[in-house]
């Protein structure tokens, strides 16, 4: 049986785990030069900080696997730095880049864990130099050994603002400040289903307590104004706290984000249907509870399916593996389907309760002032997606997000709307006086990412 696993995170690794143990030789692709995926990234050769100091509690589960990646990859066709950037689900063909050269890559099944990326408000001063997102600064300490500043600020709302945030301080960067936009009564409201798990709610609370304790400045419930400065950086990051004062930082770097969105441009192309989700306020590729997709032989897991955080992709990666084996009429564990069943269900509803605790703020993106950079690709403004959305609703009187597209070219970069997409929808949702439900989603296009394009010997191109 010819199967191909994209991604080598947590979920990832995890899935091939099961397709090996049952005598499958996946084909096994990874953007990345190594496997880990974000949460776990693998630093450089002779990186000096160890594991502990990379991961903090998370240490042994990245050990334990990165030891499982490491025995995985001579036993699978294991291709690294490789782009999959299209699918033809109907010839069961997946299009890849390794160094240059293209691949394509047929399978009977398919088995995608792309992961997710950060979600983000644009802000005046977002296109500054010095300001990035939170997993951009995670990046930086982890694969790079550097900070994106001396002196950080770190502003949004989630888990990822306060691990940073710590990371950063645990590493001896001065840490401005933490600014949270989540009110502390929103969170506080949250906590009976927080505390569904309480290992995870105790690690939250350890890492807040010791960045008080190094006297970082913490505010919540705080309104982001702009990341200030000039052409050379950023300088100064300028907020308004929950009495509505009006403060400044000072800081020459921010990292920013406001929780995580999938990275599901794959399942698009491959025709996965995609369905709303309130609560997270993304749109998901559907699946079942097994990671089966109504596509046969195409399966997804992880945080590409919807967010759910690291230990959830690797029950999940492990369950569609055995969804996959299972649908090719190979034998499986039913004890430990059992297993992972429940232990996904009882994330879920954690998952449920974190995503009340720190909501996306999605008025702050519907309130966009109408001079800020909404597409940084296109260099398009707030103002431009609102005037292009009157002018389309005197035309359509549907709403519909690729339409706006069409007209303003907010979505058409290299991103495809990957960055400015989401705020975008709140943006043209209130514009239109629709629910961003309504308003839809950006649709994917093939190349994925961008690729280069190497014209054949005697190819004319056009001056």
């Amino acid at each position: 049986m010819r199967v191909a696993v994209v991604g080598a995170g947590p979920a990832g690794v995890r899935a091939v785990e099961q397709l090996v143990r049952a005598g499958v030789t996946p084909t096994w692709i990874d953007e990345a030069p190594d496997g880990g995926g974000r949460i776990y990234q693998r630093p450089p050769a002779g990186f000096r900080r160890d594991a502990h100091a990379l991961y903090g509690f998370e240490a042994k589960r990245a050990a334990s696997l990165h030891a499982a990646l490491d025995a995985l990859k001579p036993r699978t066709d294991w291709r690294p730095e490789t782009l999959a950037w299209h699918i033809r689900p109907q010839a069961r063909t997946l299009y890849a880049l390794q160094g240059g050269v293209q691949q394509e890559i047929g399978y009977e099944a398919l088995l995608l864990c792309t992961g997710a990326m950060d979600r983000v408000v644009p802000l005046p001063g977002w296109t500054r130099p010095g300001v990035t997102t939170l997993g951009a600064a995670q990046i930086a300490l982890k694969a790079q050994g550097c900070a994106i500043g001396r002196r950080v600020a770190f502003l949004g709302t989630g888990p990822l603002l306060w691990l940073a945030a710590y990371q950063y301080a645990k590493a001896g960067v001065e840490v401005a400040a933490v600014l949270d936009t989540t009110p502390f009564a929103t969170k506080l409201a949250a906590a009976p289903g927080l505390l569904r798990a309480p290992a995870t709610l105790a690690k939250g609370l350890y890492y807040i307590a010791r960045l008080r304790a190094r006297r970082v400045p913490v505010a919540e419930g705080v309104v982001p104004l702009a990341m200030e400065g000039d052409a050379a950086g950023v300088a100064a990051l300028r907020w308004r706290d929950a009495a509505g004062r009006e403060q400044v930082t000072a800081c020459d770097a921010v990292a920013f984000g406001w929780g995580l969105k999938p990275e599901a441009q794959l399942a698009d192309l491959a025709g996965v249907p995609f369905a709303f989700d309130p609560v997270q306020r993304n749109w998901v590729p559907q699946r079942d509870r097994a990671g089966r997709t109504p596509l046969p032989g195409l399966y997804l897991a992880g945080d590409g399916a919807g967010i759910g955080g690291a230990d959830v992709a690797e029950l999940a990666g492990a369950r569609a593996a055995l969804a996959l084996l299972e649908d090719a009429g190979q034998g499986v564990d039913a004890a430990l389907i059992a297993h992972l069943d429940g232990a996904l269900r009882r994330q879920a509803r954690f998952r449920a309760a974190l995503e009340r605790a720190f909501p996306f703020p999605a008025a702050l993106a519907a309130g966009m002032a109408d001079d800020t950079i909404l597409c940084r690709c296109e260099a398009i403004t707030a103002g431009e997606l609102r005037a292009a959305a009157a002018e389309e609703s005197a035309m359509v009187p549907a709403p519909e997000v690729n339409r706006a597209k069409a007209f303003s070219r907010v979505g058409m970069g290299r991103c495809q709307g990957r960055v400015c997409g989401p705020a975008g929808a709140e943006l043209l949702a209130a514009a239109l006086g629709c629910t961003v439900e309504e308003v839809g989603r950006l649709r994917g296009q093939p190349p994925v990412k961008p690729i280069p394009i190497q014209p054949k010997r005697g190819d004319r191109l056009l001056a």
